[in-house]
């Protein structure tokens, strides 16, 4: 079977702009560039920002429209009905601890319906409210019906410490390809966001449907919302990341190796860049983020201010030591500068004093917590205790 000439130049660009892309990566801290972050607690107008009012009148509402124009894009709030259906298509692998609730939820506008497919453990042995722990879920095997993973989603641990779990996949939202991202919601629902350079992309359609899953919790009385955890790895915890700073009624917040475009400051250029991020995923981000190809100086912003956006609610980071691609070091620097926030603006006790080459165990207080493992890229049983001690820890604060 013959290729078309254009199809054969296109995959000859792509590759070309891949090896280069590659051919950059600096796993050298020597190497990192001396660089100047944008100040949280300066608004655009120059004005110090030292009061709760302010923060929240002035200065958060200026970085979450920055990352939306710049990097992350829209996410669209309006739709004219949502429902909710319960089917029965897979089998419990927990039935003795746990009742399976496969939810479709279906969500109209402009004459047109999407449906996306929320998976719900509930513990059969205690009664409810229960704390809802979801996971933002893009893994191929999961995508293919297998809904749990040891580890990965550890339903049984969750369930055992009497939290009801949930996961949706990213499949039945946006589909995670640069040539079918489109055949889900933004297609059906809101195909005007593809023409926008700040259009809806990958990422926000994620942070679209797990708004939905909210939703969804919110008229159940089985779930006690005010100890919900939105929890990503790697590209979902991206997504976790810009999910919880767009919808506050998230109280727990988990990002597992998020990486370039999450947690990991993008100026330091170690590991994945923008660049590299941006060729192999061009469908992740709003258009508008390309122009900061090699150019991450020039942001308006950078990711230990997306970390101020979730507070004063709960903020967990997580790295791997073998995983340098996601530059485990700007991961906690992120975290050291924007938990900040808890201190300066809410009069919260939140500290990271060791430099990230000291760290030995993890850091897990009631609003900010860190960790990093040893071994690689990956999201483990390991990195969940320390989420479920972080989440109780906060959620003491609530009861």
């Amino acid at each position: 079977m013959a290729f078309k000439p254009n199809l054969i130049l296109f995959f000859l660009l792509v590759n070309y702009s891949l090896s280069m892309a590659q051919t950059h990566v600096n796993y050298e801290e020597s190497k990192v560039p001396d660089i100047t972050l944008p100040d949280p607690f300066v608004s655009l107008r120059g004005k110090l920002i030292s009061t709760q009012q302010d923060w929240e009148e002035v200065r958060r509402p200026e970085i979450l429209n920055l990352f939306r124009e710049y990097v992350y894009g829209n996410i669209p709030t309006d739709f004219d009905q949502i429902s909710f259906s319960e089917v029965q298509e897979s089998q419990n692998p927990y039935p003795e601890k746990a009742t399976l609730k496969e939810v479709n939820i279906t969500v109209s506008r402009k004459g047109k319906s999407h449906t996306m497919r929320l998976n719900v453990f509930v513990p059969k042995t205690e009664k409810g409210p229960f704390p809802i722990f979801l996971l933002i879920n893009h893994r191929a095997e999961h995508a293919d019906g297998n809904l749990v993973e040891k580890g990965y989603w550890p339903v049984s641990e969750l369930i055992d410490r009497g939290y009801a779990t949930a996961s949706f996949h990213g499949e039945t939202v946006a589909p995670d390809d640069a040539e079918r991202f489109s055949e889900g919601i933004l297609n059906t629902l809101y195909p005007e966001e593809l023409t926008k350079a700040d259009g809806m992309r990958t990422f926000g359609a994620w942070a679209w449907a797990a708004m939905r899953a909210m939703d969804y919790f919110e008229q159940d009385p089985l779930y006690d919302t005010r100890k919900s955890a939105l929890a990503g790895h790697s590209r979902s915890g991206k997504a976790t990341l810009w999910t919880a700073s767009n919808d506050t009624r998230w109280s727990v917040v988990l990002a597992n190796e998020s990486g370039c475009g999450g947690a990991a400051i993008s100026r330091r250029k170690y590991g994945e860049t923008v660049a590299v991020i941006n060729a192999s995923f061009p469908h992740w981000f709003a258009d508008n983020f390309k122009a900061f190809n090699h150019q991450e100086e020039t942001l308006p912003v950078d990711q230990h201010m997306l970390a101020t956006l979730i507070a004063p609610r709960a903020l967990y980071f997580a790295s791997a030591r073998g995983d340098q691609w996601a530059d485990p070091k700007g991961e906690y620097i992120s975290m050291q500068l924007g938990s900040r926030v808890y201190s300066e603006i809410y009069n919260q006790d939140v500290k990271f004093p060791l430099d990230f080459e000291e760290l030995e165990s993890p850091i897990i207080q009631p609003l900010a917590g860190y960790h990093i493992r040893e071994g690689k890229h990956n999201l483990t049983l390991e990195d969940w205790k320390h989420f479920m001690d972080f989440a109780e820890i906060h959620w003491k604060k609530v009861r």
